[in-house]
């Protein structure tokens, strides 16, 4: 796979209270293409932070239906990736790639 396809697949890093908690056991949260399977999130990852990936959680989180000064709008719907990492590997997504 080549660098610009797994910069392409991984598009943001998800940074709340809840993915952060994920740390505790060696998890990191992206927001990724939503057309992007599972292998190729896997070997996105492995291929930009170079680390070993032992299993890929994904989900499809719909958009939102939201008022903005009194009309309605729609927030976009996105694909999330749960990314848990082997023991020993470590990704610090506050200083970027």
């Amino acid at each position: 796979m080549s660098l610009e396809k797994s910069y392409d697949i991984i598009r943001s890093p998800v940074i709340t209270e809840k993915s952060t908690q994920g740390s505790m056991y060696n998890q990191v949260t992206f927001r990724v293409d939503r057309r992007a399977s599972k292998p190729e999130i896997k070997k996105a990852v492995e291929e930009l932070f170079k680390v070993k990936v032992t299993a890929v959680n994904t989900l499809n989180q719909q958009g939102k239906v939201k008022r903005f000064r009194g009309r309605l709008g729609r927030r976009n719907a996105v694909k999330k990736a749960i990314v848990t990492l082997a023991e020993g590997h470590m990704i610090d997504i506050t200083t970027g790639i």
